[in-house]
């Protein structure tokens, strides 16, 4: 029995691994954001407790963290998904422009909004 792409580039190994990594990095970070929101009690839901939370380099880097792994994680789900399904060229190279737009877009939405406090 012979493996065709066993070990290569195209296999899908890196994207698999990627994915259980991000995947892992965000239970982390949404158990903590949970309690952070949920049983914290002088973390608030005002404008003004969260302007004093970002002013913590801590909960820029926790947020920014939450953003990138985020995006990653379901763009790159969103991905394999399409990636399974049988099409042209042209529509894998269409969907992945969509795909990267919409990551870029929300990308910079996430960053400016975060590195605005």
């Amino acid at each position: 029995m012979t493996y065709k792409n066993f070990g290569s580039r195209t296999s899908g190994a890196s994207s698999w691994l990627w994915q259980r990594i991000t995947g892992l990095v965000l239970v982390v970070v949404m158990v903590g954001h949970y309690f952070l929101m949920h049983y914290t009690p002088d973390s608030g839901h005002t404008y003004e407790a969260v302007l004093n939370r970002m002013q913590n380099p801590f909960w820029k880097v926790f947020d920014l963290t939450f953003v990138v792994f985020g995006l990653y994680h379901g763009l790159q789900g969103v991905w394999n998904i399409i990636h399974d399904f049988t099409m042209s060229n042209t529509g894998r190279i269409v969907a992945m422009i969509l795909l990267l737009i919409i990551g870029v877009g929300f990308g910079v939405l996430g960053f400016i909004t975060i590195l605005k406090f």
